[in-house]
């Protein structure tokens, strides 16, 4: 270990790392906040093995401008450590997480005509200069994959040329956001966007660098997120889409919100009971629990309210009423 511990914590701080990284973590961001324990440890003259309601406190106090997520952050950490700790036979104080706060955030769902003009002024990007790591290249078929699928941004630049299978229209989903592995089917139109892609990015020279990423720059390197937001606000600006701010979209994520609301509307409007139709697409989204799945029936309710009137009395309240969506 580089790290030179030096408090009394320091030996068992080394040993809970080392069996974070045993286990396959990376843990890069836990061995920086147990520094920091460790050195907050000294600052306190803590000489006794065991984490003390005190010592907890002083660690757990939100701090000026510190959000809610950091705190919950650096409290888990703590927790992580001190159960680790109890598991040795040294006693030692676990604190609670904070209540996360109630969101009041609701996804932007795009409209038909939207979809269509986000697509068209996608199309119509183009570079000032020629710059070999644009991105311009992938970009019309990104969108298309995030509406014709729901998938995760991140899950779609993760994507590698062996997780296309255009023979058999799919895709195959990897290292997504909940560890689990997908297979997603794809329409004949959206292969076929695909498959033109494929046949002018295989055209391109890519130089020296290289990768076997499904998306990519003109010099072969990998499409970043960041990059793919700003090419997005373009998009919205184009097709006279608003852009209201962070917190409010319209955003480049809100395409899964949109497939997930009108896939639910598709299928309600051909007959598929909700009690099948929402197992079907949770497991579609990746999502680990009905629960998440569940936000979309309110949204999908008032905004087809004719197509699924029959579901507010007996469906809507199964799952607790809250309005927490994913961010990513």
């Amino acid at each position: 270990m580089t790290n030179n511990y030096q408090s009394v914590y320091g030996s068992h701080i080394q040993q809970f790392i080392s069996m974070k990284r045993k286990f396959g973590f990376g843990y890069i961001e836990g061995a920086t906040f147990l520094s920091k324990i460790d050195m907050l440890a000294v600052k306190w003259g803590e000489t006794s093995l065991g984490i003390t309601k005190e010592f907890s406190e002083k660690w757990t106090k939100k701090r000026l401008h510190e959000s809610v997520g950091y705190q919950r952050k650096r409290i888990s950490h703590l927790m992580q450590f001190s159960s680790h700790l109890c598991s040795l036979g040294i006693s030692s104080y676990i604190p609670k997480l904070p209540p996360v706060p109630s969101s009041t955030f609701i996804p932007y769902i795009y409209s038909q005509k939207e979809i269509h003009a986000l697509f068209e002024a996608s199309d119509q990007l183009r570079a000032k200069h020629l710059l070999m790591k644009s991105c311009l290249i992938c970009f019309p078929v990104l969108l298309r994959l995030l509406y014709g699928t729901g998938i995760r941004i991140s899950e779609a630049l993760s994507l590698k040329d062996e997780n296309i299978n255009l023979n058999e229209n799919c895709l195959r989903i990897k290292d997504c956001k909940n560890g689990k592995e997908r297979i997603i089917p794809i329409s004949s139109s959206l292969a076929n966007v695909c498959s033109q892609y494929l046949s002018y990015r295989n055209t391109i020279p890519f130089g020296k660098v290289k990768s076997n990423y499904f998306l990519v720059k003109l010099d072969g390197g990998s499409f970043q997120k960041q990059a793919a937001g700003k090419l997005f606000k373009k998009c919205l600006s184009k097709a006279g889409i608003p852009y209201i701010g962070r917190m409010h979209g319209p955003r480049i994520h809100d395409l899964r919100h949109t497939f997930a609301v009108t896939s639910l509307a598709s299928m309600a409007e051909a007959g598929i009971d909700l009690y099948v139709s929402l197992p079907i697409l949770s497991n579609y989204l990746g999502h680990q629990s009905l629960e998440a799945t569940n936000n979309y029936v309110r949204l999908t309710a008032n905004m087809y309210p004719d197509l699924i009137k029959d579901v507010d009395t007996i469906c809507l309240d199964v799952f607790p009423k809250n309005k927490y969506y994913e961010a990513d």
